[in-house]
Parts: C-alpha cells; structure tokens; sequence
C-alpha cells in the first residue's frame, strides 16, 4: 500500500483523511498495520463452514418460517408474526431513550446491572400482574431477553435430553425448535375452540409422564384461540394430580382484558410458570420479557440467568420502564386494541367472502387468525403465493409432529395485512383457478 502520505498527496486528501481510512479498512480486515513499516493488504483465511449436528439441522428446519420472516423481502406479509411498522408509530423508539432515568442514581455508562433485571421495571410488572389477579411481588420476578429467552430458562432448568415436553398442537413453532436442539422430545396435545383438548392432555400425561406442558391460553398463536374456565380448572387438576409443571406464555396480556381467564391467576404460581413479553405489544427491538413462579424456582433461574448470559441490558429496560412512567406505553395500547379489533373484523368478512373457515374462532384479541381451507393443496399455495411476493404462513409448520397434522389445509393469518388488495386478488385467482 500507499504510504500515508504519498496517498494523500496521489488522491490530493489530507494525511488525516487517508490515515481514517486506513484505520477503517483495517477494522474490516482488507489491511493490517505494521508497527514502523506501513500498511499492508492482508491474506484473508476463510474457515471452512462446520458440518450442523443432527439435532441443529432439526431445529433449524423446524424454524424455517422464522427465517422467512426476518431474512426475506416479501411485498405482503401475511404470514407475519409482528404487526406493520405504522402499528408502532405512537412513539419513536429513537427519542426513546431520552427518556431513560437514573432512577437508582447508578451509572448505566459503565457495569452489568442487576441480573435480576431493572428493579424499578421489575416493580411496574408486579402492578400488572396485580391487576391481572397474578400476586407475584417484584422479588419473584426475573426480566429476560424477551419471551424465547424465558422459555429457554425454563426448559433447560426442568428437563434434560431424552425428556418429554407437551406442547400445543398447533402451536408455537420457534419453541419447537428450541427443545429438539436440546434432544427433548415432543408431545402435540390437540387444540381446540376453547383451549387444549384436556381429556388428550390427560392421556398423553399418563403415556408419557411428562415434567412440563408449555402452553398460550390467550390469543394463542397461531390459532389466534383462547382458553374457558373449565379447561383452564381441569389442566390445573391434572397438573396437580401428576405432578407436572404448566409454562403459560402470555405474549399479548397488554391488549388483553386483565380479568381474562388465566392459568397463573387461578394457581398463583404453584404449579403454573408465568412468561410476558414487551416485544409483542412495544417494540421487536426492545427484547424485554419476564418470569414469574414461585420463589425457589425463579432464584433457580436466576442463576441460570447469569452462568448463561450473565445479565440482560439494564439500558433497555429503562427505555420500556421510561415508557410505562411517561404513559406513553398506555396510551399506545388504546390505540393498538383499536387497530386489532378493526383489522380483525375486516379480515374475518374478507376471508369469509374466500369461503375460508375459522376453527378456533375468530375474536382471540391479538393478531392471528387461523384460516382452514378446502380442496387446496398447501404446498401449491405457499409456492405460488411466494413467487408473487406474497409471504403466507402454511399450517403444516405449526404441529410438532408434521406426520401427525391434520388432512385439512390452513394457513396463520395476521390480521393486519389480511386486507391488502394483493393478497385478496391473489387468493381469488388461486382458489377459481382449479375450477376452470
């Protein structure tokens, strides 16, 4: 390379420029510095890729639909887990952090912050549990990096390879994949219209005695279904009566009605293992969630919190626990139930009019529906849809075991682009096609 200064004077810059410039490339590896000799082009190695274990390719095709959603560019996304940007323009995530506050005067420029979580947060969540009828106190609660991060806590405290997980079926298909990486197996329990199927939960306890069942009673992705008294007093029965542990997550509890029927509200944690989220309802960005269960067992996961990650962004959550003081996250809420329950409506009428059935019901109050059809292959439908720029969310991918799902066709549908004239037109021209 160019000396500093013969750079500067052949691409007539200043010696400062060309020495940034220099820095930067060699950040990035195309250079390196010799101490009193100059720069040099490097010899850049590449690794060879590693061979994916067998229980990694498992999990990573188990989430091919995640791939989709966070690498592709799709045009329409119904498919979607996350609600559309404008959904979220109540507040600039940007500006956000102004409103962060040394509410304990500690400095956040410099240390890991307490593994527990921001307690100042960690005390606005026990309000919201409250209201919920969930009496857990700010001590019996563990913030994590959003909701995943507190299944992955639970599951590697609760059960070791070979071990058996239930699980809904359809259900939550990231999570799928997070217990076939660690060699657990899973056990479907069968959906229904008012929460899981508990007489198949019962003899899928008694073949397979399991430690945990992870379950959503409300606005269950991807059914988009909720859970009744009666199911929710018999799951807590045959918990009780086995001995098994219940994971309820309950990812949309901010649009929710508080008094909703809840699995932690009628146990108050001595079964149930409580999971929230910011990340649903805030902001993806902001990957806040918590856990709450008993005492031993939360201080359990506390410190299986720190010899994994040791603490999560003290930063972050003054952000959220800014937002909650500044009631700006309140005030965003009325106005994301408002956007739910108009798209909701519209979708319904729109997939109605398509000759599309709703199975689980179709008011589960957050932003899924699940869409069975007939007389359509699948697999066709995914493809072509993608072809034309349309991201969908095939049913198939949501049931633990794919043998096992069932012979109707179905797609998750996000309520908030299931009106875009592209996709209507699309599924028009698709569904008429064979009958030409």
């Amino acid at each position: 390379m160019h000396s500093i200064r013969a750079a500067a004077s052949l691409y007539s810059v200043s010696k400062n420029t060309v020495a940034e410039a220099y820095e930067r490339l060699v950040a990035m590896g195309y250079l390196e510095s010799r101490r009193g000799s100059g720069f040099y082009v490097t010899k850049r190695y590449q690794a060879p890729s590693p061979q994916r274990s067998h229980q990694l390719a498992q999990a990573i095709d188990t989430v091919s639909l995640l791939r989709e959603q966070l690498v592709q560019d799709y045009a329409v996304r119904i498919g979607d887990g996350r609600p559309p940007e404008t959904w979220m323009e109540g507040f600039n995530l940007r500006k956000a952090a102004r409103l962060v506050k040394d509410y304990d005067d500690v400095s956040i420029n410099n240390g890991y912050g307490n593994p527990w979580g921001f307690s100042p947060l960690r005390d606005r969540i026990a309000h919201l549990l409250h209201d919920r009828g969930v009496l857990s106190g700010p001590s019996d609660i563990l913030l994590t990096h959003g909701a995943n991060h507190a299944m992955d806590l639970v599951a590697r405290q609760l059960l070791q390879p070979g071990d058996v997980a239930l699980v809904d079926s359809p259900g939550y298909y990231p999570l799928f994949g997070k217990l076939k990486f660690s060699h657990i197996k899973l056990v479907g329990v069968r959906r229904m219209i008012d929460g899981p199927d508990t007489d198949d939960l019962e003899d899928k306890i008694k073949t397979y005695k399991p430690k945990v069942f992870f379950t959503q009673s409300l606005a269950h992705n991807p059914t988009g279904g909720g859970l009744t008294l009666p199911v929710a007093h018999r799951i807590l029965k045959l918990a009780d009566a086995y001995g098994m542990y219940v994971v309820e997550d309950d990812a949309f509890a901010d649009v929710l009605a508080p008094n909703s029927p809840r699995l932690a509200m009628l146990d108050q944690l001595e079964r149930v293992i409580y999971i929230g989220t910011f990340s649903k309802t805030l902001s993806a960005s902001l990957r806040v969630g918590y856990v709450t269960a008993n005492r031993a067992f939360v201080r359990a996961l506390c410190d299986l919190k720190m010899v994994t990650l040791v603490t999560t962004s003290d930063f972050v959550e003054r952000v959220v626990c800014g937002l909650i003081d500044s009631g700006q996250y309140m005030r965003h809420l009325r106005v994301l139930r408002q956007n739910i329950s108009e798209s909701t409506a519209k979708a319904v009428n729109i997939l109605k009019r398509l000759g599309l059935e709703f199975p689980y019901g179709a008011s589960g109050g957050g932003y899924y529906l699940w869409a069975q059809m007939r007389n359509i292959d699948e697999a066709v439908l995914a493809k072509q849809a993608s072809d034309a720029g349309i991201f969908l969310a095939p049913g198939s991918l949501f049931f633990p075991d794919r043998e096992a799902t069932p012979s109707y066709p179905a797609l998750r549908i996000n309520v908030a682009y299931a009106s875009d004239t592209r996709f209507v037109d699309f599924m028009e021209r698709f569904i008429a096609a064979p009958m030409k």
